[in-house]
């Protein structure tokens, strides 16, 4: 017999241990890898700044949550994704639009205005044809 945690265990109480253990990680696999799979989920940062986002994916509605937006002030609605496309609704300093961001690799995005109304505003002319990359800094 062999000593296991103050335990005797043999050679079948051994193996419905292992059984069990076997049991709860096939049970509980698909529930952490619907939690880990989406290569959405993380921390973010935009490349050469301080700027943070955190994204949570859920049944392909993206949340948003701000976490250093550096002194900037501005909303966004849920998002929705496409394959490898990501597009939120965003509204900053008088202006409204759509961020569309694509996902080149795990953990790195490219990201640039879709949209920007009215298209006067100085964040609109500052925006158009201009892309930032994102990285994932954690899960």
């Amino acid at each position: 017999m062999v000593s296991f945690l103050g335990w005797d265990l043999t050679l079948l109480s051994r193996f419905r241990l292992l059984t069990c253990l076997a049991s709860l990680l096939i049970l509980h696999s698909p529930l952490l890898l619907a939690q880990q799979s989406n290569p959405w989920n993380g921390r973010w940062v935009a490349e050469g700044t301080l700027f943070q986002i955190g994204v949570t994916v859920t049944d392909g509605v993206m949340v948003i949550e701000q976490i250093e937006s550096m002194g900037q002030e501005w909303t966004n609605e849920d998002g929705a994704i496409e394959g490898n496309i990501a597009s939120v609704a965003v509204s900053y300093a008088g202006a409204t639009g759509v961020i569309q961001a694509e996902l080149i690799s795990e953990g790195l995005a490219r990201v640039f205005a879709a949209s920007c109304l009215p298209d006067f505003m100085v964040v609109c002319v500052l925006s158009k044809d201009r892309e930032a990359v994102f990285r994932r800094i954690s899960e």
